[in-house]
């Protein structure tokens, strides 16, 4: 049986990183990449010890999860590990998001993530792993930022569930909740047109560090995975103070209010 990994995402930023990481973490036949720059992907084979596949698609289309799925069905493959690190986020208020951005949101930073977890899952087997990428914004209501929050609290919630769940199959599933990561990211989720949302960055992590955390609390069999003194503490903060507070504090941080 061949042990593969599946990595989305995997053209920048933490799903690279992951990728490039891979083989330090685990022993895989193959690596699946997926993500829809072909050409960044393609690059990633002179840097990777093992053969990679490369998937060059849209996972906001129905018709990928068609093809990783006959793919899944023409092999014998164990699943030893899935990552999920597809995603974008707009930073704008609700009303100015436009509605083709809202549902893009919600359909690859939800729904592209539960298909791929649901297409992947058959084909895991005890000691396997899955690592979801949410984010620091998950564990709080985000004014202005509040589509991506919401999509990323329930890749949160639905993390930790299935975690719980897949216990007793000996499969383990964790959230990471990065904190301001400097990733291609930005480029999307700020309109350079406009007076930013966000006006100040407490801090800015490297992938590199939020990947390397991920790969120690995978280890250990943690359910959420959170780098860093600043977030730690933001994430202390988020369970002591009320919501309504938490808001205010941000609203008047990013001069909002």
């Amino acid at each position: 049986m061949k042990h593969i990994a599946i990595i989305t995402g995997a053209s920048s930023g933490m799903g690279r990183e992951f990728a490039l990481t891979a083989t330090q973490h685990g022993s895989y036949d193959e690596i699946w990449v997926i993500a829809r720059n072909e050409n960044n992907l393609e690059q990633l084979r002179p840097q990777i010890d093992v053969p990679i596949r490369v998937f060059p698609l849209d996972l906001s289309k129905d018709e990928s999860f068609k093809i990783i799925a006959g793919r899944l069905r023409e092999e014998e493959v164990n699943v030893s590990l899935l990552i999920n690190a597809s995603g974008y986020g707009i930073f704008d208020s609700f009303e100015s998001t436009k509605m083709s951005d809202a549902e893009g949101m919600i359909d690859l930073n939800c729904k592209a993530l539960v298909k791929m977890t649901k297409t992947a899952l058959p084909y895991m087997h005890a000691g396997s792993h899955m690592i979801q990428i949410a984010s620091m914004a998950a564990l709080q209501p985000v004014p202005y930022v509040n589509v991506y929050a919401a999509t990323k609290a329930f890749v949160l919630s639905f993390s930790r569930a299935l975690n719980s769940e897949l216990e007793s199959r000996y499969i383990h599933c964790m959230a990471v909740c990065p904190y301001w990561t400097k990733t291609r990211f930005f480029d999307r989720a700020v309109n350079a047109d406009k007076d930013p949302v966000v006006k100040k960055y407490i801090v800015m992590y490297k992938p590199e560090q939020i990947v390397k955390k991920a790969w120690k609390d995978m280890a250990r069999d943690k359910d959420v995975s959170i780098y860093g003194i600043v977030a730690n503490g933001q994430a202390a903060l988020c369970k002591l103070l009320p919501h309504g507070a938490v808001m205010k504090i941000w609203k008047k941080q990013q001069k909002l209010m």
